[in-house]
């Protein structure tokens, strides 16, 4: 397999920096079955309305199913024959039946998502900043996979999808902190530290070391040097958070909670952006493969995603969440 490391993912985004055309938002989890494709199909869609330019990428490289979410057939090209054949990146683009709107399928039926080499990932990532776009949404597997978590680093916005339920907040919290020590040993690595990072990890027990905040507050201490790149480097490292499938207002402050672990844990600010509520209708449209922001425009689920949409746009959050929820309104 081959990682995108210390010499592999700096490069990629320092050319991404130069096509800085639209903005890249990945969406991802720790755990699937937390309604990923459906708030990228759903985000994408209220975009879109609003006269964006949106392309949707499904990077679920094992079960792509993005297209189901618009009633679609599973279209013959995919992200393979942009690996395999060379076909251009573009040209991938199916109508999703919604104007401003386009799907690149993800599914790699040959080709597995580990057998892709480090200068198709250049490629990849430089032809995606390419895309006539204001706005690239990119589906992800559940779980962290290490090229999971390198195409989430590589994002403009990093997105975590989550419900209130105890292993999805578990399996959540795990796949953020993966993330996050990812890209600290990407960082130090960068600058030839990479020994620092892993020794300290390794004994962390002598060191007193119990929390990833606890391992950077003592590589900062190693010397001045380090605590500046670190300090340059993770400062603005920032998730955004978004609550699916509530059904009260307990469930709400279960992303102001995941706010106060990761500034506690790991020193880690993170933005919550939404929530959308439980909503028998979502499953209807899942099964009957259409497209719910088309089906529902003015239900309270609709108004959600457009409130979260432009939460992340103007980096904003929930604010006196449980006096926004009024039970059985949906």
């Amino acid at each position: 397999m081959i990682l995108l490391y210390n010499k592999q993912i700096t490069p990629i985004r320092k050319s991404l920096e130069k096509n800085k055309g639209c903005e890249i938002w990945a969406i991802g989890g720790g755990k699937g079955g937390t309604g990923k494709s459906f708030i990228t199909s759903s985000i994408g869609a209220h975009l879109a309305a609003k006269g964006k330019r949106v392309v949707l990428i499904d990077a679920d490289w094992g079960g792509a199913n993005l297209h189901s979410f618009f009633g679609v057939n599973r279209p013959q090209n995919s992200l393979s024959d942009f690996f395999e054949k060379k076909v251009p990146l573009k040209s991938l683009i199916m109508n999703c039946g919604i104007s401003g709107l386009g799907l690149i399928m993800g599914n790699l039926p040959s080709l597995d998502s580990g057998d892709i080499k480090y200068a198709q990932k250049i490629k990849f990532f430089n032809h995606v900043k390419m895309l006539d776009a204001d706005y690239i949404l990119i589906d992800l597997g559940a779980g962290s996979h290490n090229n999971t978590m390198d195409t989430f680093l590589l994002a403009d916005k990093m997105i975590v999808v989550i419900i209130p339920e105890i292993t999805s907040i578990e399996n959540m919290y795990h796949f953020i902190k993966n993330v996050f020590f990812r890209k600290l040993k990407v960082v130090l690595n960068s600058h030839g530290l990479k020994d620092s990072v892993n020794d300290a990890w390794k004994n962390r027990g002598i060191h007193g070391i119990k929390t990833l905040k606890e391992l950077i507050a003592y590589l900062a201490g190693i010397s001045p040097h380090i605590k500046d790149i670190i300090d340059k480097e993770m400062s603005d490292f920032r998730m955004h958070i978004i609550l699916n499938q509530i059904r009260s207002s307990r469930d709400i402050t279960v992303g102001t909670s995941i706010k106060s672990v990761c500034l506690k844990f790991l020193g880690m600010h993170t933005q919550y952006a939404g929530y959308i509520e439980y909503d028998n209708c979502v499953t209807s449209c899942i099964n009957k493969k259409q497209q719910y922001m088309l089906t529902y425009p003015f239900s309270h689920v609709a108004k959600s995603i457009g409130r979260l949409s432009d939460n992340l746009i103007y980096v904003k959050e929930v604010t006196a969440a449980t006096d926004e929820y009024s039970p059985g309104r949906l």
